[in-house]
């Protein structure tokens, strides 16, 4: 049952999704899958202007940033011990896993 396995994650705190990643690849490689991975993919950035003040100082902004970290890792030659260990794996809340067989 060789299959190939992408997992993307995504995160607004780029050390929960490296911490994830790091773990995901340590579990894979010891159940003896071969691992392509973990690849930075482009930071989305959203940037907010909202006026300082609500009726005077028009030229008085404030920006905010809100960041949208992902990592995508390639899972090759898999096994039913791989994809179990995968399941049983707990990743910390505000990590999006998208997993595409």
């Amino acid at each position: 049952m060789s299959q190939k396995i992408r997992i993307k994650l995504k995160s607004y705190d780029y050390n929960l999704v490296d911490r994830s990643a790091e773990q995901i690849v340590k579990t894979v490689k010891s159940t003896g899958a071969i691992v392509n991975g973990p690849i930075p993919l482009p930071t989305k950035k959203k940037i907010f202007t909202v006026l300082r003040s609500p009726h005077v100082n028009k030229k008085s902004r404030e920006q905010f940033q809100l960041s949208t970290f992902k990592r995508l890792i390639d899972i090759y030659s898999s096994s039913s011990k791989t994809i179990d260990a995968l399941m049983k794996l707990e990743l910390p809340s505000g990590i999006e896993v998208e997993i595409k067989v």
